[in-house]
């Protein structure tokens, strides 16, 4: 069944912004493919910038398939993404998009489904993918719609001589209470140094992520089962006040203008002494060059009154229905989400650098182990524990960790973390930011009542 028009509307985000940057993308101009060459539309994070150095010398050379590829920001890419996908305008063969657009877009009709050729595919071993992100990946028919490029979870890192220097002990499975009393005694621990780095820039995808995460362990939820919106229930406010008193009190300068990128970079110069976020931040944190690699514990994210508390996040590989390329856009999608392909980045770039958190096989190579020893165990167990279906202490309407999985939530998470990013910033009250976002969510109940799974 499709989605009503008026949500596949707002399905495409950001239309008109997508229509200024086809001028100024990367690759832009006639992308109109024949041939051997496909077109492939993804994120320019690092993995995917490794991703184009290896494709000509490793791919073109093997299979005679030119890529042009076209690389955008997070945010960009996701409304170009949007709207090429939902006009089915053919322009790109291939797209980064994640398990929160999977099962909308799938949904809509405007993926090719990949059964058939891993069916036909049977050396990929869909069967190696973990099951938490092949099923994120599939769509209600449960079919397979997209192949993870990496995933990831959710952990807390901390540094661990600062916390000897101390007199710290972090607990294998710490609480959030224990977290903040070890902020608060970590602050300042040397010149410059917060005890904790929490997110707090707006965005769907930056500081509602984490704090989600502690609304769910705190025992709320965005929408109960019948999508009646709880925003300003008791345990939301709670778990909402702690997060902003906890980066108010011991975070990072400058909280409301830092994401995950400006966080890492915290860490990295050792100016926060704890923080929670993505477990793909450690591949950064230990590379060869890193000034803190070796110095930085793991351990799983912080509950309260749930046994576990990760997030659930992948960018895979969506190939477009209308593509005229299907065949060879699957060739690509098979090798950059392989065996071999992870092989060729542990030895290229450095085992640090691999596009992990997809493959149970990864997990046994020596080489990936030795680099990977102090969290590819614990990624590994975060991803494997993290249940996108119920993630809290209640049932809910739909799936979805630190996200909810409807194509108005891009919309709601936005406008809810400008809010809160406020409050961060203490322009108003944590209780006056939730009353306006209570009424924006509330919005949404009224088009989905009655309809949760």
């Amino acid at each position: 069944m499709r989605i009503r028009s008026r949500q596949r509307t707002r399905a495409v985000i950001g239309v008109a912004t997508a229509n200024v940057l086809l001028a100024a993308c990367a690759g832009a101009g006639s992308l109109a493919t024949g041939g051997d060459t496909i077109n492939v539309l993804m994120v320019n994070n690092p993995q995917m910038v490794e991703l184009q150095k290896l494709t000509a010398k490793h791919f073109t050379k093997k299979t005679g398939i030119k890529v042009r590829f076209t690389t955008l920001p997070e945010n960009d890419v996701r409304d170009k993404i949007g709207q090429d996908f939902a006009n089915q305008a053919g322009q790109y063969d291939v797209a980064t998009i994640s398990n929160y657009e999977a099962p909308i877009y799938a949904k809509n009709e405007w993926l090719k489904p990949l059964d058939g050729y891993l069916k036909k595919d049977r050396d990929f071993d869909q069967k190696d993918i973990l099951p938490p992100i092949r099923e994120s990946l599939k769509g209600e028919d449960g079919k397979t719609y997209a192949e993870p490029f990496y995933g990831e979870s959710s952990f807390l890192m901390y540094r661990k001589d600062i916390f000897e220097k101390k007199g710290l002990e972090m607990p294998e499975r710490p609480t959030w209470p224990q977290v903040a009393k070890l902020a608060a005694k970590a602050d300042g621990a040397e010149k410059g140094m917060s005890g904790i780095c929490l997110r707090g820039l707006p965005g769907w995808g930056e500081v509602i992520a984490p704090l989600t995460t502690v609304v769910n362990t705190f025992g709320g939820t965005w929408f109960d089962k019948d999508y009646k919106a709880k925003l300003t229930d008791p345990a939301f406010v709670k778990a909402t006040k702690f997060y902003v008193d906890l980066v108010r009190k011991h975070g990072e300068s400058g909280a409301t203008q830092s994401g995950f990128a400006e966080c890492l970079n915290n860490v990295t110069q050792g100016k926060s002494a704890m923080w929670y976020d993505a477990t793909s931040a450690a591949g950064s944190l230990e590379a060869e060059k890193s000034p803190v690699k070796g110095k930085i514990g793991y351990v799983p994210a912080p509950t309260v009154k749930t046994d576990s508390s990760g997030w659930l996040y992948s960018w895979a590989w969506g190939l477009q229905k209308a593509s005229r390329n299907q065949d060879k856009a699957w060739k690509f999608i098979k090798w950059a989400s392989s065996k071999e392909y992870e092989r060729l980045v542990g030895k290229e770039f450095g085992w640090a650098n691999v596009p992990a958190g997809k493959r149970s096989s990864t997990y046994e190579i020596p080489e990936y182990r030795k680099t990977a020893g102090a969290f590819g165990d614990t990624t590994r167990k975060a991803i494997a524990e993290a249940d996108p279906r119920d993630p809290g202490v209640q049932k809910r309407p739909t799936i979805g960790i630190q996200f909810v999985d409807i194509p108005e939530f891009s919309d709601l998470g936005t406008k809810v973390s400008q809010e809160l990013s406020a409050a961060i910033a203490g322009r108003q009250s944590v209780e006056t930011a939730l009353k306006k976002s209570q009424q924006l969510a509330a919005e949404i109940s009224e088009e989905y009542e009655g309809r949760g799974r």
